[in-house]
């Protein structure tokens, strides 16, 4: 099965549809997710507005980033470290 990919407009109105009195079941089955998913995304963005979910997103984004360049100077470091330990 292909996997969709959803944007955080669509996942809030989602959640929204659901917190309005529609069946959880029934949304997920109207949607073409499962119920494990929705309730995934219902801990990730429960209760936040669109802007808020899409700042969200940016933040991850920014996160993952800083840690790769953390990891990449790491091993610079550590490259570094035992270049100059070594006796000649």
């Amino acid at each position: 099965m292909k996997k969709k990919q959803y944007s955080t407009t669509q996942i809030v109105s989602i959640l929204r549809e659901a917190e309005a009195g529609g069946n959880t079941l029934e949304v997920c089955r109207k949607h073409g997710i499962s119920p494990s998913t929705f309730y995934g995304w219902k801990a990730k963005y429960g209760g936040m507005d669109v802007p808020d979910a899409k700042r969200l997103k940016e933040l991850e984004l920014e996160n993952s980033r800083l840690k790769r360049l953390l990891a990449d100077s790491a091993l610079d470091n550590a490259a570094l470290k035992d270049l100059l330990g070594r006796k000649w």
